[in-house]
């Protein structure tokens, strides 16, 4: 497969990344092109506005979740049919897993995509440092391909004038200057941007600024160059239906399941929804917010990530959907929970009742739980056999007490050996967020339950 690609990197976090490559997917959208966005890492709130820049799933590259074996083979499945891919780098260019050499980084993801990297540099306080700077970066690792640079940050014309002298020195071509005047105000709170579903007026808003300030500071069709001059991907592209299948064939018959959506829950990966339907399912979303009822003949639930603390009055106050809620896990029925899940499915979240299915309170903290995990299934579930093994991650700044129940789900092993979430008759309810493109067993497993 070969499609034009390239991954907006930065020697840093705070660089300008999202501005720029959320700019370049709205920019060349408009040109009517089909554009891929892509995130590396399990970031989900930055592939929120890369949808509403592209109009096309934003999907992530995580080679800690997925292994670095999937991450071309991902890619190939989201940017199939497009003239464009974007993906947008994580923290620094050669960040990764902590402790764990390159493995999770933006250069490794560039490597598997065998992908031309566009650096973003604040340049907000050097001149002709910015040319050793690029130098370091594009020598590092020579499996690296820097294709060029874009400035942000540029105080004046003068400023700009220094950083280009500096930079025709290094081989690496500038492809664009952002200035420092009117930068993009995308609010953030405790757990970084805030999701495009709880702002689409602003949201909306926000990727056309990105876009004016990408267009008007950045040589596009330059930029689109260096996409093309990508050559094929490597390896084959996903195939969902096969991954399932890889699992026991394909499901014989339809199982509807709800799946939580709207402004409370907003952490998903495309790949989810995805398997589940090829493992059989009829995939309905509703909104927690506003529904009042499960939708009609539900078989089984699925209840990802979000800020259930920011709306815990709202869900509280849809009393008919909760009561609904712990009717259908008391019947036995799947319902796979993950963060923000399992805090709607505790007693209460705040002080306020919430589904009650767990018996559990949940609170904010002052303490951000993050980082990369391997854990291992302690006990049977709707999603995983006893024994099973994945890679997930924690990101959340809330603590459940207890923090596990009578049979727990998972026993993680990093960074210190402890059990953690709740299996109960049908429920699988943790903090642990995973990526079944890596597992495909857990959606076929679900959907199987579902059936039963």
């Amino acid at each position: 497969m070969n499609v034009p690609r390239l991954v907006i990197a930065a020697p840093s976090s705070g660089s300008g990344k999202t501005t720029v490559a959320t700019g370049l997917m709205a920019a060349f959208a408009e040109r009517g092109l089909a554009v891929s966005a892509h995130k590396v890492g399990p970031d989900y709130i930055d592939p929120g506005y890369h949808t509403l820049a592209t109009g096309r799933p934003g999907r992530n590259l995580d080679a800690y979740m997925c292994g670095p074996e999937l991450v071309a083979p991902l890619f190939a499945h989201g940017a199939r049919g497009c003239d464009l891919a974007v993906v947008e780098g994580v923290m620094g260019l050669y960040d990764g897993a902590s402790g764990r050499g390159e493995l999770a980084s933006t250069a490794q993801v560039a490597k598997a995509l065998r992908a031309p990297v566009v650096l973003v540099v604040d340049a907000s306080s050097q001149s002709r440092s910015v040319a050793a700077l690029v130098h370091g970066f594009a020598s590092w690792d020579p499996q690296v391909r820097i294709g060029g640079v874009i400035l942000n940050k540029v105080g004046s014309q003068r400023h700009e004038a220094l950083l280009r002298e500096a930079l025709d020195e290094s081989g690496v071509p500038v492809l664009g200057v952002l200035r420092r005047a009117g930068q993009v105000a995308v609010p953030s709170r405790h757990l970084g941007l805030v999701p495009v579903a709880e702002r689409r007026g602003d949201a909306v808003d926000a990727v056309a600024a990105m876009a004016d300030r990408v267009r008007a500071g950045c040589d596009l069709d330059a930029v689109m160059a260096l996409a093309r001059s990508a050559p094929a991907v490597p390896g084959e592209v996903w195939d969902v239906a096969g991954a399932v299948g890889a699992c026991g064939g394909p499901a014989a018959r339809p199982a509807r399941v709800a799946v939580a959506s709207g402004a409370a829950f907003t952490f998903s990966y495309a790949e989810h929804t995805e398997l589940l339907a090829a493992a059989g399912a009829e995939v309905v979303p509703f909104d927690p917010l506003r529904d009042e009822s499960l939708p009609e003949g539900t078989r089984g639930l699925v209840i990802g990530g979000g800020f259930p603390e920011v709306y815990a009055s709202e869900l509280s106050a849809n009393a008919a959907l909760r009561k609904a809620v712990a009717e259908l896990a008391e019947s036995g029925a799947p319902v796979a929970a993950e963060c923000a899940g399992l805090l709607y499915l505790a007693r209460s979240l705040d002080g306020l009742p919430m589904c009650g299915v767990l018996d559990a309170e949940g609170r904010m903290s002052e303490r951000l739980t993050l980082g990369y995990r391997e854990a291992v299934a302690v006990s049977g579930s709707v999603l995983a056999a006893p024994g099973t093994r994945v890679r997930g991650h924690e990101f959340h700044r809330t603590v459940l007490q207890p923090g596990a129940g009578a049979q727990p789900a998972w026993g993680l092993h990093q960074p210190e050996r402890r059990v953690e979430g709740f299996v109960q008759r049908g429920v699988h309810a943790s903090y642990l967020h995973t990526h079944w493109a890596a597992a495909p067993g857990m959606a076929r497993r679900f959907v199987e339950r579902c059936k039963g």
